[in-house]
């Protein structure tokens, strides 16, 4: 169960974060963050932490 979640809230960070870094390099039009250096990287910190909660990790256990 916590695996699927982590995976779900993952996948949303990769898309929020996604949409932020776009607003930030004024891809994506229409609000205050358009064109913002802070939501540039505010968005790829966002994303790297999403492909985190992706990557599968290793179970060491015996």
């Amino acid at each position: 169960m916590a695996q699927w979640l982590g995976r779900v809230v993952g996948a949303v960070l990769v898309l929020v974060g996604g949409l932020w870094t776009l607003q930030g390099f004024g891809v994506v039009g229409g609000s205050v963050m358009t064109g913002s250096t802070a939501w540039l990287v505010i968005g790829l910190v966002t994303v790297v932490m999403g492909l985190v909660l992706l990557v599968p990790r290793r179970n060491n256990r015996p």
